[in-house]
């Protein structure tokens, strides 16, 4: 939730169907386990087609920069290492963070560069979501308060807003 949501919520406008991705995944508290199941089935098997030059670059290199030990920390719990999804997003993010940092400027990137970004932020992207709906089903099973509390300001849904109004 740290690292995650923010970059879920960030990266969602750089994606030509992010309408979708937002209906597909606009969680509630009605959900049962086939919401999820159908949900990261769609994670898994989207085309993201993330726009890079849509992307403030600069913007996701300092949120990637400022994670960085927060995210090696993960890295090095061996817990989360048995969970080989989870590492692939870790490593995903790692090198996205690298490939931002290695240039001296995100200004006026040569299409190759920028289809370059695009596709390390796909990658980055779909893992998350994945790892997200996952993530949100354990919630809703094991913390229900938490998961009341995603329910209400997640990513994808229309107006987040922590505030109950019932």
């Amino acid at each position: 939730s740290e690292v995650g949501t923010p970059l879920l919520r960030d990266l969602l406008d750089c994606f030509r169907s992010k309408e979708e991705i937002s209906r597909r995944l606009e969680i509630t508290r009605d959900w049962t386990a086939v919401d999820f199941r159908e949900a990261g089935a769609f994670a898994s098997n989207h085309d993201y087609h993330p726009d890079s030059s849509s992307v403030d670059l600069h913007k996701l290199r300092e949120t990637l920069v400022d994670k960085q030990q927060f995210l090696l920390r993960l890295l090095e719990n061996p817990n989360l290492l048995e969970h080989e999804r989870f590492t692939d997003l870790l490593w995903a993010t790692f090198h996205l963070t690298e490939e931002l940092e290695a240039r001296q400027s995100l200004v006026d990137l040569p299409p190759a560069d920028l289809n370059h970004i695009s596709v390390d932020i796909e990658r980055l992207y779909s893992r998350l979501v994945l790892e997200w709906v996952a993530y949100v089903e354990h919630l809703q099973t094991s913390y229900p308060f938490l998961f009341s509390l995603v329910t209400r300001t997640h990513p994808f849904i229309k107006e987040s807003a922590a505030v109950i109004m019932e």
